[in-house]
């Protein structure tokens, strides 16, 4: 009992010692510890079609359903891969590409999974696909694609520019005359190009829909949806990580300081 009494302040010291070792090395190397958690992030987006293409299904739809509780992954709103389009936009989206109706009402993928939401006794060829229903949002959430149509990444497109851009804008970041002189963006900028352009347009679609219906409802074309995803992403980084950075340093100050006066060299 003595000799356990005194080895515990011991174990204490060496347990602060190597936690405080873990903080510095984490404050140290905080940039890349991100930048490799986001390009994670945004590369499986990619990896979930391809290997859904590659009849790889256990795994692309475990990606699928990974993902699936931070975005919303409507079909008409998600860029697609290996298909004749790289967007299949709603009926009433202003754009050249064919619209996602067209191919879904051909799609026994779709009707397949629209199934578990529609009415008891309603086939799917009854669905209104031109009616922004429950059952045409979590068929599309749940549709994840087919031959003709390609299959869908797991994030919407406004979604993955947002997580592209934060890694690139990372990317830059880590420039080191970069994260030397980049000062965080004012918060007025901040709240003009990267909250303001994604707010209007998403606010704009929602209450345009049942139960609001305040105007005719509208969709945003792709090209808009990722540049108001890219525009928030560079505004996250150019906020954030300044600020994340004189965090770290205060952070490696304090530990390198706490260590010095123990007399151990970082």
């Amino acid at each position: 009992m003595g000799t356990s009494g005194t080895n515990r302040p011991e174990r204490q010291r060496k347990t602060a010692l190597r936690l405080n070792l873990l903080l510095l090395r984490g404050s140290r190397h905080w940039l890349r510890v991100a930048l490799i958690l986001l390009g994670i992030y945004v590369s499986l987006p990619f990896v979930a079609p391809t290997l859904m293409r590659l009849g790889l299904e256990g795994p692309g739809r475990l990606l699928y359903t990974l993902y699936s509780p931070f975005c919303h992954q409507f079909a008409f709103r998600t860029f697609f891969l290996y298909g004749e389009q790289p967007f299949y936009p709603r009926f009433n989206v202003p754009s050249d590409l064919t619209p996602f109706e067209t191919y879904a009402v051909d799609s026994p993928e779709f009707k397949e999974a629209v199934m578990p939401y529609l009415p008891s006794g309603t086939s799917a060829d009854e669905l209104d696909l031109n009616a922004f229903s429950p059952a045409l949002q979590f068929g599309s959430r749940a549709f994840l694609g087919d031959e003709r149509m390609g299959y869908k990444m797991t994030l919407c497109a406004r979604d993955i520019a947002i997580y592209i851009a934060m890694f690139i804008g990372g990317l830059i970041y880590s420039i080191p005359t970069v994260r030397r002189r980049l000062r965080p963006a004012p918060l007025y900028l901040y709240l003009l190009l990267g909250i303001a352009p994604i707010a209007i347009d998403g606010f704009s679609q929602l209450l345009g829909y049942p139960p609001f219906s305040l105007w005719e409802p509208r969709e945003t074309t792709p090209y808009f949806r990722v540049l108001t995803g890219a525009l928030f992403g560079f505004m996250n980084v150019w906020l954030g990580f300044p600020y994340l950075e004189a965090s770290m340093r205060e952070t490696r100050r304090q530990i390198e300081a706490k260590l010095a006066r123990a007399g151990i060299e970082t």
